[in-house]
């Protein structure tokens, strides 16, 4: 009876440390550009952590074990740094031993920059007859190439009247004839194809030709 509680006990026990493991590992194993990734969330951090133990973590990622609270207040005082409460779901919460101001600023600076990466795609129209001059159709080559330039999208639309429609072919190749005059800095996103009356045809920037 008492071999058989003990091998649970150490069954439960395997099972624990296994979901811990992982639970650990999704929170503090991976380090990306050498820096911990944290998820957007408030903190805990120093006095506010509320437990009595915690399970440390040091600066350079190494685990230092389970300790009580002031002890690991302590420690990461006499190193000059915060304790960041990152995992406060596990039992005991797993916290870091870091910098806490220089890592809010590198987050900052981060999701700037990302923001200024981001992409804002409008969609610009260029519109045409199937029997455009060959002046007029120079100037919707020279639109789409700008707004191609600016990051945009074209919509190069097609338009007929009355009886033209029965020669939409002639507004096919008007399509094509456009792609391969912007070819080098855009791509046909859609082929064109009739929508009513009209001819539509996609263009979007080719940001590999940058």
């Amino acid at each position: 009876m008492h071999l058989s509680s003990k091998n649970n006990a150490t069954c439960n026990g395997a099972v624990f440390y296994s979901r811990w493991g992982l639970y650990l590992l999704f929170y503090i194993s991976g380090k990306t550009g050498g820096g911990l990734k944290i998820s957007n969330k408030e903190f805990f951090v120093n006095e506010r952590i509320k437990a009595k133990d915690v399970r440390v973590i040091d600066p350079s990622g190494e685990q230092l074990g389970i300790m009580l609270l002031h002890d690991a207040l302590q420690l990461a005082r006499e190193k000059n740094l915060d304790l960041v409460n990152i995992a406060p779901q596990a039992r005991p919460p797993v916290c870091r031993i870091m910098d806490f101001g220089k890592y809010k600023y590198e987050r900052r600076k981060k999701d700037r920059e990302a923001r200024k990466k981001q992409r804002t795609i409008t969609v610009k129209e260029v519109k045409m007859r199937p029997n455009i001059e060959k002046h007029d159709f120079m100037v919707k080559v020279r639109n789409s190439i700008r707004f191609l330039k600016g990051g945009d999208k074209v919509k190069v639309t097609v338009f007929f009247r009355g009886r033209e429609i029965t020669h939409s072919e002639l507004g096919r190749k008007l399509c094509v004839k456009l792609a391969k005059e912007i070819n080098d800095i855009g791509v046909v996103e859609r082929v064109p194809r009739m929508e009513g009356r009209n001819m539509v045809m996609i263009l979007a920037p080719n940001f590999a030709a940058k």
